[in-house]
């Protein structure tokens, strides 16, 4: 699932002019604390870290965390998640703070991963993370999803409560993730409130638009959802490489359209596809659908262009394979739909609504004079008071003068007077940071939590030791202060230009002449330093060397080249069985360490699974039995 059909999709959404009628936003990417909303610490803290370079030393994480086969480790892995979830979440918030009636994250949609677990090709699950934010402003969320693929992560997240439906059109059977049966309808809370409508290969638009209109009026009838999730996973589209549907580029954008037209506060979201050419062109058509703009067959021309031949059409067509759909069978399984909608809790009266009394009920009213007050003095009474909430009925109030009724300006203040709270030192700390009414402070000059620049945990020390400390004799070494490391570098210098000369069959004068000197005579010690100093060895050893490995070569050549194919050839004879004592026990023990985190991730979902079993169990004891 490569990003570039984002920016191919961005780059046909731009050349159709479609920009004009958008208000396109850059979101800023989704911060780690974010992302715990709904994924664990530990999990979250495997994405920040674990690169292609270091991925070797988290085999165990790997296992555990499903990471490495269908969801493998690449360069800017955590960068990519927050982008995708920052997009949705911060779409989420643009609705519920009224900015728009749509909004777009074509990044986003990748709805098979798990609270700890990546699935799919998915590692952050943006979608729950969008709802979540939905949830803190809408009562009911209406989640769709079209993709092919069964989407599991986001139907887990929310299989227990009823304040977030789930309805799911996807291929059933042998096919990934195997989940998604038509008896999969939540537990508890959340029982009828999971809706999965298994399908078979070949569907085509016209058994698409029949079971897909009637199955989500049936939702917006008996759910009325206040605010709706729409996945529009490419992979359900005609000749898509990992896919087995038969729906147009128009049969796609039916749906989309369909959810428009009820005008709730909706949140478009991407998803698979994996024809990149088909992905792009039908998102591209389905954005110009959002806001109302016909588009031309022809593409124009753009900087992907020569990715849409032969045809350069702004379309999808259907193929000749069969539909194993049979109207019988999709009958059926909508009928059944339909049935358990029933069973859910409606939020409208099913009666018809009265109409409320002008008269209170109670004591009547007295008029100035301390009487009760007549039928008539009651009727003007009323026609004012009406008359007074007809002005006041177009008024609007927002959040803020809402939330003034119920608290003071000063509630949470240290003083009445800004200027003197200031002066007394109370003010916002730097570094404030807000998004979605969320205050969040940090200090500016702190170094970024991905950037590994940190300090370290521990009794540690710097590089070049503590400035107040004098450095203590090295075990290793056993040099002390700064004129011991003089010395020894000195030392070291000589021993290396002595190593090289003898390397060379060089004559005993020159080494002789460079030899170390004694350590406890003065003049030695300067000269060492000014020894140091220097940057080039001195000529006359290096004059002489040079002359002995000349003559030296000239005698030995024919010999090395003789004694080197043997040699060669015993190198190669030794190396392989040298790597294969080496690597065979290593790839065992990664193995192995995969192998247990596997099972570890094995463990928690079997207990998962039964507690979950259990609370719906409970839930039904507990209440009226089940229909």
């Amino acid at each position: 699932m490569k990003p570039h059909r984002i920016r191919m999709a961005h780059s046909l959404i731009m050349n159709y002019g479609l920009y004009k009628k958008l208000e396109i936003y850059r979101a800023k990417p989704a911060s780690r604390h974010e992302m715990t909303q709904f994924h664990t610490d530990e999990y979250v803290d495997f994405l920040q870290r674990v690169t292609p370079d270091n991925m070797d030393s988290f085999t165990k994480e790997q296992g555990r965390y499903n990471v490495g086969d269908d969801c493998p480790v690449f360069d800017g892995l955590f960068e990519f998640c927050g982008i995708s979830a920052g997009g949705s979440m911060e779409g989420a918030a643009r609705l519920n703070r009224g900015k728009c009636d749509v909004a777009v994250n074509w990044a986003g949609g990748l709805h098979h991963a798990k609270k700890s677990e990546a699935s799919g090709f998915c590692y952050i699950n943006d979608i729950v993370l969008g709802i979540l934010e939905l949830l803190r402003f809408h009562p009911r969320v209406l989640y769709i999803d079209i993709d092919v693929h069964h989407g599991d992560g986001v139907e887990e997240a929310f299989y227990s409560t009823d304040r977030v439906m789930t309805v799911s059109f996807h291929k059933y059977g042998e096919y990934f993730p195997g989940t998604g049966e038509l008896r999969d309808i939540g537990v508890g809370q959340g029982k009828h409130y999971s809706v999965n409508f298994p399908l078979r290969d070949g569907i085509d638009d016209k058994s698409y638009k029949g079971i897909f209109e009637p199955c989500i009026n049936g939702v917006m009838e008996y759910y009325r959802p206040t605010a709706v999730v729409l996945q529009c996973g490419g992979d359900s589209l005609s000749g898509d490489r990992l896919g087995c549907f038969n729906l147009s580029m128009r049969g796609h954008a039916n749906c989309v359209n369909h959810v428009k037209s009820f005008g709730l506060p909706t949140l478009i979201l991407g998803g698979g596809g994996y024809t990149m050419r088909n992905v792009a062109r039908t998102w591209a058509y389905e954005t110009g659908q959002l806001v109302g703009q016909e588009m031309g067959v022809t593409l124009p021309f753009t900087d992907y262009y020569e990715y849409y031949s032969p045809d350069f059409e702004l379309d999808v067509k259907p193929s000749n394979m069969d539909n194993a759909n049979s109207p019988e069978y999709l009958q059926k399984i909508s009928a059944q739909i339909l049935e358990n909608l029933k069973r859910t809790t409606t939020f409208a009266p099913s009666v018809q609504t009265q109409e409320v009394p002008r008269e209170p009920i109670g004591m009547p009213f007295q008029n100035p004079d301390g009487e009760p007050e007549t039928l008539d003095e009651q009727e003007d009474r009323l026609d004012d008071e009406e008359a007074d909430a007809e002005e006041s009925k177009d008024r609007r109030y927002n959040q803020r003068l809402w939330d003034k009724k119920t608290e003071r300006d000063d509630e949470f203040e240290e003083s009445d007077d800004e200027e003197m709270n200031e002066a007394n030192g109370v003010k916002r700390q730097p570094g404030a940071q807000r998004r979605r009414g969320i205050m969040d402070y940090s200090n500016p000059h702190a170094p970024a939590e991905e950037s590994g620049a940190g300090t370290p945990a521990g009794d540690t020390r710097s590089v070049n030791g503590d400035a107040d400390e004098p450095m203590g004799d090295d075990p290793a070494t056993g040099l002390g202060g700064a004129s011991d490391t003089k010395e020894a570098n000195a030392v070291v210098g000589e021993a290396i230009l002595a190593s090289k000369i003898e390397s060379n069959d060089a004559p005993d004068e020159p080494l002789a002449a460079t030899s170390a000197p004694p350590a406890n005579d003065a003049s030695s010690t300067n000269a060492n330093a000014n020894d140091e100093m220097q940057v080039d060895p001195p000529t006359a050893a290096a004059s002489v060397a040079a002359e002995a490995g000349s003559n030296k070569g000239a005698e030995t050549t024919a010999d090395a080249i003789a004694a080197a194919p043997e040699t060669t050839e015993a190198a190669d004879s030794v190396k392989p069985d040298v790597e294969m004592e080496d690597s065979e026990p290593v790839a065992e023990k990664k193995q192995a360490e995969k192998d247990e985190g596997a099972a570890e991730r094995e463990e928690e979902n079997t207990t998962a699974e039964a507690t979950t079993e259990l609370a719906g169990a409970g839930h039904n004891a507990s209440g009226p039995p089940a229909a």
